[in-house]
Formats: C-alpha cells, structure tokens, sequence
C-alpha cells in the first residue's frame, strides 16, 4: 500500500479527532455557561463563548456544529431556545472571520469592541426582533422581560423599543464576558496547538499562506465555480424552504381555523342549550326582566370569556329590518347591546340573508368590516315547532389567527435558517477543499511554469508533483492527466532544445569552414574569424558591465554577433586572388574592387537570408550589418555609405575594433604581428574618429581578456 496514502489517512484520522475534542468541549462550555448562569440567577446567557471559541479556533464548521448543537442540548429543557440555534450559528461564522482578521487581540482593543458589537447586534437586536415575534408581538418571557416591563413602565419606551433596549443591553454585557474570554484563550494557546485545531479537509498537499492567499483571489472571467456552487446550492435550499414553508404554512392557517371554527360551534351549542325556544319574544320584549334571563345572560358572558380568541357571543333574531338582539355578552371593552335593540347587516352578510330570513344553517363566515377581521359561526335556534327564532353566534378575532401564523413562520424560519447556515457552511467547505482549492491550486502551478531553462522546466514538473491531489475523483483524474501532459510537453520540449542545440552547433561549424575558406584565399590561418567572434564577445560582455548600450545588448542580440561575427569578411570571395594576395600597396581601382567586399558580402547574405525563414533567419541580420558596415568609421570618413556616430549600427562598430586589433597583431605573409601594448595604442589613437570611444574603452577594460584571446590558438 502507498506510504503516502497511509500518512495522510492517519493525518485526517487525527484531525477529526481534534475536531472532536474542540467540539464536545465548546459544547460543555455552552451548556455548562447556561446552567450556571441560570442557576445563579444572573441577567446573562453565557451560552456563546464555547461557539464563539470553537469558530475562531476550529473554523466554520466547528463554529456552526457546536452553535447549533447548544441549542437543540439547552431546548430539553426549554424548547423555545432551539428557535435561537441561528444566532448562535451567526456569531460562530463571524467568530471565524474576526479571528482571520486577527481582531482578537488584547493590543487591539477597537476591533475587540466592534467585535463585542457585532456580537451583540446578533444575540441583542436579531434576537429581540426573534422574540417580538415569537411571543406574538408582545414581551417574551426571557431574562430580558423584567428590565424591558420597567422600561416600558417607564412611559420613554413603546413596548417594542423596550424589549430591544433591554435585549440590547443584556446582550452588550453578556458578549463582552464571551469575547474577553474568547481572546484570553487564544492569547495562551500555543500556536502549533491552534494550529492543529482547525479543521481543514485537504485533499493535496496543504498550500502555504501565501499561496492560498493568492489562489483564493484567482479571478475568473465571470463568475468564479465557488459562487456558481454556493448560488447553486443556496438557490436550491431557498426553493425547498419557501415550498415546504408554504405549505406546512397553509396547513397550519387550515387546521388553526378549523380548530376555531370546532371551537365557536362548541359555544354556540351550549349558549343554544341555555335559551328556550319558546321564549325568546319574551326575552326581546321583557330583557332583564324575563324569568332567568340574567342568568343566561351571565352564561353568554362566561362563554364570551372563555377563550381570548373569543371576541363576541349572542343571540340575534334575523328579521327584514336587521338583527334583534336577544342576548348580547359584554366584552371588556364594550358593554352587549340591550335587549329587543335592532343592529344593521353586515356588508359580509348580504348574500346569506335569504338562508337566515329563512331560518336555515350556513357555513361560518369570514368578514373584515367594521366590527373587525372576524370568523362567525351562526347556530339556528328553533322552538317546540321547529320554528327558527333566532341565532346563536360567536365571532373569533382573526388576528389571533393571524398573529399565531406569524409566529409559526418565525419558529419555523428561525430553525431552517440555522440547519440552512450548517449545510451551505459544510457544502462551501467541502466544495473548497475538493474542487475550489485543488482546481486553483492546478491553475496556480501551471500558470507560473518557465520553459526557457532546463532548470525552470524541472522546477515546473515538480511543482505540479508536489501538489499530490487525492480527492478520489474526476479532480484527481485532471491532476494526473495535467501532470502527464506537463511531463510529456517538458519532455518534447527538451527533446526540441537538444535538436537545436546539435543544428546550432552544425549551422556555426558551417560558418566557421565558410569563413576559413574565405580567409584561406588571402593566405590567412582561419584564426581571424575565430578570435574576432571572441573580441566581440568580450567587447559586448564589458559594454553590459559599464552599463553602456543595454538598451541593445539582449543575450539574444549578443548571441546572433557572436556567431554571425565569422561571415563579416564572406563578400570576399568576389574580390581576386590577385588583389587579395597582393604584397604591395594597391592601385586606385584594385582598392575599389576590394572595398566592394562590404556590399558583396551583405548581398550574399541578404540572399540567403530570403531563402529561409524571418525567425530562422534573425542571426543573418547582423551578420549582413557585420559584413556591409565593418568599415564604416566614426568619424565619417569610411565606406561603403560613409556613415558616422551611431549611424553605424552597434554590432559594425564592436567589429571594427576587433578587426583592426586582430590584424595589427596578427602575422601575414607580408607582415609581422604588433606587439600588444603597440596595437592597443594604435587602436586608442583612432577613437573619437575611426572608433566608438565606449567600445575602446571597454576593449581597453578589459584587457586580460583579450590578451588570453590573442595568445590563444583557436581551433573549431
């Protein structure tokens, strides 16, 4: 089995164990945090340092696990407190991001008190809305109830703005106690500790800071996989969310009516239960003083006060003119109307007022007039001959429905968005670690690779080795092919360096035998081309030095002097043995035939520079400035165009230098060889008007150089 593999399993088989520890024991600092502080009695919650401490040590999804977790533990005891698994999800991720940030820090106290703040705008304000809802728009029944009732008591604060001033202010005091603790444990951890406790799922070899850093801020064209995922991702679990919330929404509206509905027909039948049939003229007519009317009437009253949904109770009889008040029960607001009064139709009534005049049953009815939004159940009321004479009814307030529904979207929304928060942390992380991370990873490696030494090309292979990605998946089919495929391009590219370096080899063998067959004809040694090619070399190396022309001087351009330097004599081969051999000075014309050397010379290579390639072909380019112009002079006075100063293209002028310097210490047939301080001299008396003054002085400067060259005997 691979070694490597067995590491890295052993590797993430510690990880999780950490990330057990860091978890059960955040977990017991919550809960324990809770149970203490409500043992003793204290105006705190103390139950977010360990999820604060388990983010900001362990990461997101330790944060949000043991977050949640605290309240689904600390909700067997009160079940209310699992609504509130959200906000403790919130601070965990936020924990995680102000320790990235370094924000923990007792030298930084600032962003310890813009943590604390952050901190307490969750637990304090997000909570205290929570609990506003949650307790149907009305004081909760939490630690912050007692101080908000005496803000409110107070007459500076609605009801509201007390509930959030209190949460506000508990909170403030209570995230200072979890932050300071918070910062003191980091403080004294060991960092290769804290190091260990974050949990990480690499897949590869982990990346340095910097790395990650710059792999994380790789920028896509639009939108970068991670977003599309967390879009993807998120999108989904919204659109399960709104449907399943929707529906378990309109379930609850459903069974809440009915259930108001089964409730209102249980009045009714017992209001109906206490009115005698027979009677009920008597009772219009005679009101109070009809035999038991008030006690029926102190039923309907108790009835009416028997569910605080319960909003009226009565009994109308339905004639042409409006309903006739038989028995009406007293809210605590307004006093029932009196016997035998006449009260208008209700808009929402018009069209059942046939089945009513008719004494028949309807289905309860929902109005939003101006008695209220109200759901009515009407119960007919028949005497010994089956006569309806009047109907029982009872009106529920809606707002209690309505006020209900809101809290049950409260608790439901409160619970999915804190399970939403765990799976989008858990799906982001592990996106991150088995794609993100190893996609910009590959990306980042093989964006920097270098192929122009063989250095860079092994550095590049190596760097993509070194990635080792094992995610067990398409990710690491992709690592390997990119990885063969480098190695393979590396290796074809290698191959492709070697071939040029044997035809560049051969191309400058075949220069140099050109050029040795030219010189031979005027009974030189074939040591010219060669210690000329060194002089320019030495000239150009020196130049780079002072730092004169390194605008020109690439290692491209110098490399096309050097070994284009051979062929600047080639337009000789057109001038006669005659002339060339010739012992004596030269007439007029024979000098003339021999100055066409320079331009027969730049032809030839013009010539064979239009037969191949413009890129294969970038060394001739010199070479034909080398041929036609090595006899330009500074001053002017040169040929073949008589060009001076800079006119005369840079590699012509380091020519002339190495030229001249080698045939003055050369010997010929008809001469003998300067001594070397003789033709140095002669070589510094011509600068400013044959020579370049920089280029002498760099020949000058170095000296030893061109000695070691001179006494050299040069062979291919």
């Amino acid at each position: 089995m691979n070694h490597s593999l067995v590491d890295k399993e052993a590797e993430r088989r510690s990880r999780r164990h950490y990330l057990f520890v860091l978890c059960a024991v955040c977990l017991l600092v919550n809960i324990f945090g809770a149970q203490l502080a409500r043992a003793a009695g204290w105006t705190l919650f103390l139950d977010n340092i360990g999820s604060a401490l388990a983010g900001a040590l362990g990461g997101i999804i330790p944060g949000i696990t043991v977050g949640f977790l605290t309240n689904l533990f600390n909700a067997i005891g009160d079940y209310e407190t699992a609504y509130y698994g959200t906000l403790n999800v919130m601070m965990a991720i936020c924990s995680t991001q102000f320790e990235r940030k370094g924000f923990y820090d007792f030298k930084k106290p600032g962003k310890l008190l813009l943590v604390i703040l952050v901190f307490t705008l969750i637990g304090g304000g997000l909570g205290s809305i929570l609990t506003w809802t949650l307790y149907g728009f009305s004081f909760g029944s939490g630690i912050s109830a007692p101080l908000a009732q005496r803000l409110y008591a107070s007459g500076a604060f609605s009801e509201f703005w007390a509930q959030f001033t209190a949460d506000m202010l508990i909170d403030f005091a209570d995230k200072t106690i979890t932050v300071l603790i918070v910062t003191a444990v980091l403080s004294l951890l060991p960092r290769k500790l804290r190091k260990n406790l974050f949990f990480t799922g690499w897949h590869q070899a982990p990346l340095s800071d910097e790395k990650l850093a710059e792999a994380e801020k790789k920028i896509s064209r639009h939108k970068s996989l991670q977003s599309k995922l967390i879009v993807l991702v998120a999108s989904a679990m919204i659109i399960i969310a709104l449907v399943v919330t929707g529906i378990s929404y309109i379930h609850y509206r459903t069974a809440a009516i009915d259930e108001q509905i089964s409730l209102a027909r249980g009045v009714v039948r017992v209001a109906a239960a206490s009115i005698d049939g027979d009677r009920v003229d008597e009772y219009m007519e005679k009101g109070h003083d009809a035999e038991g009317y008030d006690v029926i009437d102190a039923r309907f009253n108790d009835l009416a006060l028997s569910s605080e949904s319960i909003e009226y109770v009565y009994a109308y009889k339905i004639m042409e003119d409006g309903c006739h008040v038989v028995f009406d029960a007293d809210t605590p607001d307004v006093p029932g109307s009196e016997p035998g009064e006449v009260i208008e139709f209700d808009e929402a009534f018009a069209e059942y007022l046939p089945a009513l005049l008719a004494g028949e049953e309807i289905e309860p009815i929902t109005s939003n007039e101006k008695y209220g939004w109200l759901l009515t159940v009407y119960h007919p009321m028949y005497d010994s001959k089956g006569v309806c004479q009047c109907y029982v009814g009872v009106d529920i307030n809606m707002k209690h429905i309505a006020t209900s529904g809101y809290q049950f979207l409260a608790r439901v929304l409160s619970l999915f968005l804190g399970f939403f928060l765990l799976i989008l942390a858990a799906a982001i992380w592990l996106a991150e670690y088995n794609i993100i991370l190893p996609i910009n990873a590959m990306a980042l490696s093989t964006g920097r690779f270098a192929y122009d030494t063989g250095a860079a090309r092994d550095e590049a292979v190596e760097s993509i080795r070194e990635l080792d990605i094992q995610t067990g998946d398409e990710i690491e089919n992709l690592y390997h092919s990119v990885t063969k495929t480098t190695e393979d391009m590396v290796a074809a590219i290698e191959n492709e360096e070697q071939q040029k370096q044997v035809i560049s080899r051969l191309q400058n063998g075949l220069i140099l035998v050109l050029a040795d067959m030219v010189e031979s004809r005027d009974k030189n040694t074939g040591q010219h081309v060669r210690k000329t090619a060194a002089y320019t070399d030495i000239i150009m190396r020196e130049l780079l030095k002072e730092g004169v022309y390194t605008d020109q001087l690439t290692e491209e351009y110098m490399y096309d002097v050097v070994n284009s330097a051979p062929l600047h004599d080639i337009g000789k081969i057109n001038v006669s043995d005659i002339i060339l051999n010739k012992p004596g000075k030269l007439t007029d014309e024979e000098f003339a035939i021999m100055k066409s050397h320079t331009t027969a010379g730049s032809d030839v290579i013009r010539h064979a520079m239009n037969i191949v390639s413009e890129e294969d072909s970038a060394y001739l380019k010199e070479a034909s400035n080398l041929a036609m112009y090595h006899h330009e002079k500074w001053n002017g006075t040169g040929y073949p165009e008589g060009l001076k100063g800079e006119e005369i293209p840079l590699s012509a002028r380091i020519m002339a230098v190495a030229d001249v310097f080698d045939a003055l210490v050369s010997k010929r047939s008809y001469k003998d060889g300067f001594s070397y301080e003789k033709a140095m001299e002669i070589i510094q008396e011509g600068s400013g008007s044959h020579f370049d003054p920089k280029i002498v002085h760099a020949f000058t400067e170095a000296a030893d150089e061109v000695r070691t060259v001179m006494n050299a005997n040069m062979n291919i």
